[in-house]
C-alpha cells in the first residue's frame, strides 16, 4: 500500500491473534492459521477436537445373576441364558434336585 507516496506494508497490527497477512492488491487479507477458527481481524482459537466415538455398549451377561435357580448352572447363548442342572441332580431348572443313590 502506499502511504505519503512510500510503499509499506499494511499488514503490521491489521490482523488479531493466531493469524496470518497476506497482501492482495495493496489490502491486507487476514485469515486464521491452519487449525485455527474465529474472526481473524481479532483473535484465532485452536479448533477444538472432535468428540470421541462412542464407547462400545457394555453386553450385559444373562447368566449374572442366574436366572436358573438352585443347583443349576447357567451358560450364555448369543445372550440368552441356557439353564440345566447341575451333574449328580435331576429335573429342569429352576427346580433342580439329587438324584436318588442306592448305599
Amino acid at each position: 500500500a502506499c502511504v505519503n507516496q512510500k510503499c509499506a506494508d499494511p499488514c503490521p497490527g491489521t490482523c488479531g491473534q493466531n493469524t496470518r497477512c497476506e497482501v492482495i492488491n495493496h489490502s491486507p487479507i487476514c485469515s486464521c492459521n491452519p487449525g485455527f477458527t474465529g474472526d481473524p481481524f481479532t483473535r484465532c482459537f485452536p479448533v477444538p477436537p472432535p468428540p470421541p466415538p462412542p464407547a462400545d455398549p457394555i453386553i450385559a451377561n444373562p447368566c449374572v445373576p442366574s436366572p436358573c435357580g438352585p443347583n443349576s448352572q447357567c451358560r450364555d447363548i448369543g445372550g440368552t441364558p441356557s439353564c440345566s442342572c447341575l451333574p449328580e441332580y435331576q429335573g429342569t431348572p429352576p427346580n433342580c434336585r439329587p438324584e436318588c443313590t442306592i448305599n
